[in-house]
């Protein structure tokens, strides 16, 4: 055989293995574990576009917390993005053989009680007890709040409880507590939210995260992304652009913001990847 037949023979199978990767990616469908939170919305309609990108077949599926990690540990989802350390560990814990832990995304991550930076003599949780009337709401001083049985819903349930405070909380949706905030900042009337970081709405509005001294909101989170166990093993590519994948607060809030005032995950998740083209361009650049 000539070696300009071998050239071609090894060519040919070099851009047969090309193909066959291509095709592999392809032909691999996966199915993202997601919730309702604003940041959990924007990074995995970010995310399933990026995988896209590289074809991969992705699909978001919208499950709560307990169905989430016993759906990672049958299999029958394949990621989630937003896994929040040590928070989540009493989700994982049952299910530590069939789960597996990979790359942090998000350091520092917190809860909180929250209120408008124009409020001038609230600090803390424990001013709150002080100024109870600023903040009545149907002849009642409530915090607002989001779905009962969530981890920030259970912190303030505690920390309504630990301070003293003459308040109730008044559970909802995100979405009905954020429409509290923005009606409120408005008017420029005190109010009071549960709210995290991050969240868009620190890029939206000048907030007052209150100091908490008796510790009952979570602090110095981890965000991790989270699979069934052995799917990086089985797409060593698409684990090592996840692992390569870091996101600052300014960043975030910024995709989240995008996506509240398109109103669209789709359209703010493509608007804010095309103006942010080098950095993810060099998460998927990673290789394993």
């Amino acid at each position: 055989m000539s070696p300009f037949k071998n050239l071609l023979v090894g060519g040919g199978l070099l851009i047969a293995g090309m193909s066959m990767s291509a095709v592999s990616a392809a032909n691999t469908p996966i199915t993202i574990g997601t919730n309702n939170w604003a940041e959990n919305i924007a990074i995995s309609h970010m995310w399933q576009q990026l995988l896209g990108e590289k074809g991969f077949d992705v699909s978001l599926s919208e499950v709560s917390k307990p169905i989430l990690f016993g759906g990672l540990a049958a299999g029958d989802i394949d990621i989630s993005l937003e896994v929040w350390l040590p928070s989540d560990n009493s989700f994982i814990e049952p299910y530590s053989d069939r789960i597996d832990l990979h790359g942090t995304w998000y350091d520092d991550a917190l809860d909180a009680l929250v209120v408008p930076s124009y409020v001038d003599d609230i600090n803390s949780v424990a001013d709150l007890e002080r100024h109870a009337e600023d903040f009545e709401y149907q002849g009642e001083p409530t915090i607002f709040g989001i779905e009962p049985g969530s981890t920030i819903a259970d912190e303030t349930d505690a920390a309504i409880e630990q301070y003293q405070l003459p308040f109730r909380q008044l559970s909802s949706s995100e979405s009905a507590m954020m429409a509290q905030l923005k009606e409120a900042y408005r008017e420029k009337q005190p109010v009071a939210v549960t709210l995290w970081q991050p969240h868009w709405a620190f890029a939206e509005y000048d907030l007052k995260i209150l100091d908490d001294p008796k510790k009952t909101f979570s602090a110095g989170e981890q965000i991790k992304w989270v699979s069934h166990h052995g799917f990086g093993d089985d797409n060593p590519g698409l684990k090592a652009m996840l692992d390569a994948w870091h996101m600052t607060p300014e960043q975030l809030s910024q995709l989240m913001l995008e996506i509240e005032n398109t109103g669209d995950p789709d359209k703010g998740a493509a608007q804010w990847i095309a103006a942010n083209r080098d950095l993810v361009d060099g998460w998927l650049a990673a290789r394993p």
